[in-house]
């Protein structure tokens, strides 16, 4: 795999969330820097394998 998607929406109860569009990954935060900081961690954690993780992500 070489790159993942996240959709970013407005959560109700505040802040953002992101959900990858082809992963069962999730995440969210009070901001769109943590939240990306967020969404990187959780890639890494989802691919442990370094040679197995996407090289790109992309949020939307």
């Amino acid at each position: 795999m070489n790159e993942i998607v996240f959709l970013v929406e407005d959560d109700p109860d505040g802040g953002y969330t992101a959900v990858a569009l082809t992963e069962s990954i999730f995440t969210q935060a009070d901001d769109i820097e943590v939240l990306r900081e967020m969404v990187v961690d959780a890639v890494h954690c989802h691919f442990p394998n370094e040679e197995n993780r996407p090289r790109r992500i992309l949020i939307k």
